[in-house]
């Protein structure tokens, strides 16, 4: 199969993954935001930052590096998945252990057994990493989706069951833990590999060597995604996490979504093309511009239809948190520009420059919590905005050197499609509000979206962009049949 078909059948069966597992999720948590309060998704949120890093310890490193070597067997995968399994116990311990001083840092005892439940998808996870990598390395997305999706479904329904019950916060403990359990026996069932009792030294320090700095930048990369519940956590309301929490995965929805198809595609597919920087320039110039093509008036949308949007989905009591959600946007729209940087030096095997990045933006992220917190919550979510914009001209710095794709030709090359989806937003935002509003919330929805998405199509067809010739050449064939 051409590399073209590999990453055509990649993106698809990646698509069908993401859109099922994050649309099954997506109403799912729906569901459940309107069954549980604020405060009790606050609860979870608080202690999200913990299970993460356990997780950032066993993802982040030597399954990259895994997935980036040529000549692997079964030693290779074996002896990864002992050491993982192993570390997953320790991490397990250790989070069990400083459960009662993580209540107490937020004045919520409550949290001891929650952490100490929610923290055995650790473990859970541990059993499946190398399975789920190996179906990645072999761009096998058609499998995995086969596996998310069923394992979602069935956790959904337990984890709606516990909470229309009255089980309240257990009901999302309950929800984490069975989608970790089905993902993983689904994995071992549909996977057809199995670990041979080996360990072998030599492959564990060339996979380790490579690996512990993508596992530090990793953790400091999940701290630093959660640094701002941990704060608001420790110095507001448990009700406002709550409120953080949802306008985060919310404006967060899309973004994975599109960026976990392209970003979980392109790993691989510029690890086999990682000594041609012509090629490789090429192809992630288009999948930055169509990333951004299709994510930028999605979120722009969404924010300047955030009142009804929240009221619909979620009701009144979540209404709140549209400020931070409309607030975040921006982090949304550069978070794939993010990762698609940083995937070129992991492919480039730069994992010492990545993690030295990732400490100079991490010690730029916690000065502006200390400016923005001044200015209360609002301060705070400004700060991240800040941070952001910040990082975007960090990392497109030195990856671009590395494949001669400076950042500002990135910015030139998105900048326009970023000023169309605004003007759309904003000739939506003004029309919803000054015929639309006494409409009721699905309708305000539906017209105030099909606006938006006509005026941004219009915009792109007349001044022939790039990404929208190249999205309607692809689906132009399948019309024709």
């Amino acid at each position: 199969m051409s590399l073209k078909k590999q990453a055509l059948s990649g993106v698809f069966w990646t698509f069908v993954q993401q859109f099922g597992v994050q649309g099954i999720g997506f109403v799912i948590n729906i569901v459940l935001a309107r069954l549980l309060t604020p405060q009790q998704f606050g609860l979870i949120a608080m202690i999200t930052v913990f299970v993460g890093i356990g997780n950032a310890l066993l993802n982040a490193g030597m399954g990259s590096s895994l997935i980036r070597s040529k000549n692997l067997d079964n030693a290779d995968y074996s002896t990864v998945f002992f050491f993982n399994l192993i570390a997953s116990i320790f991490i397990y311990a250790l989070i069990w252990i400083s459960a009662p001083a993580i209540a107490r840092f937020y004045h919520q005892p409550v949290l001891i057994d929650l952490i100490r439940w929610l923290s055995l998808v650790i473990i859970i996870n541990a059993f499946a990493l190398i399975q789920q990598t190996r179906l990645t390395k072999q761009m096998d997305f058609k499998t995995q989706a086969g596996v998310a999706i069923p394992a979602i479904f069935i956790a959904g329904a337990i984890g709606i069951a516990m909470a229309y019950y009255g089980f309240g916060v257990w009901s999302l403990i309950g929800f984490n833990l069975a989608k970790a359990f089905f993902n993983a026996l689904f994995l071992w069932l549909k996977s057809g590999w199995i670990p041979a009792l080996v360990f072998h030294w030599e492959k564990f320090k060339t996979h380790f060597n490579f690996g512990y700095k993508l596992t530090i930048s990793g953790i400091l990369d999940t701290v630093f995604t959660n640094i701002y519940r941990i704060v608001i956590g420790k110095y507001f309301q448990t009700a406002q996490v709550g409120y953080y929490d949802r306008a985060k995965n919310l404006n967060m929805y899309p973004v994975r979504t599109l960026s976990a198809i392209l970003s979980k595609v392109t790993y691989p597919l510029f690890a086999q093309i990682q000594d041609d920087n012509v090629r490789l320039r090429q192809v992630y110039r288009k999948i930055l511009q169509m990333n951004i093509y299709v994510l930028a008036p999605v979120l722009i949308t969404a924010g300047v239809l955030a009142v009804p949007l929240f009221r619909f989905l979620l009701t009144n009591k979540w209404l709140p948190a549209v400020p931070y959600f409309q607030i975040i946007i921006i982090t949304g729209i550069l978070y794939p520009v993010h990762a698609f940087n940083l995937n070129i030096l992991k492919v480039k095997g730069k994992s010492g420059l990545f993690l030295q990045l990732e400490l100079v933006k991490k010690a730029i992220v916690i000065a502006a919590i200390f400016i923005g917190i001044r200015y209360g919550i609002y301060g705070l979510l400004w700060s991240s905005v800040a941070t952001s914009i910040i990082s975007f001209f960090i990392n497109t710095h030195y990856s671009g050197r590395l494949i001669q794709y400076t950042a500002w030709q990135q910015l030139k090359d998105i900048i326009i499609i970023l000023l169309l989806a605004l003007i759309s937003g904003i000739i939506t935002g003004l029309t919803d509000h000054y015929f639309f509003k006494n409409l009721n919330d699905f309708w305000r929805l539906l017209v105030g979206g099909s606006i938006s998405i006509l005026l941004y199509l219009c915009l792109s067809y007349l001044l022939r962009l790039a990404p929208f010739k190249e999205l309607t050449g692809i689906i132009k064939p399948y019309l024709k049949k």
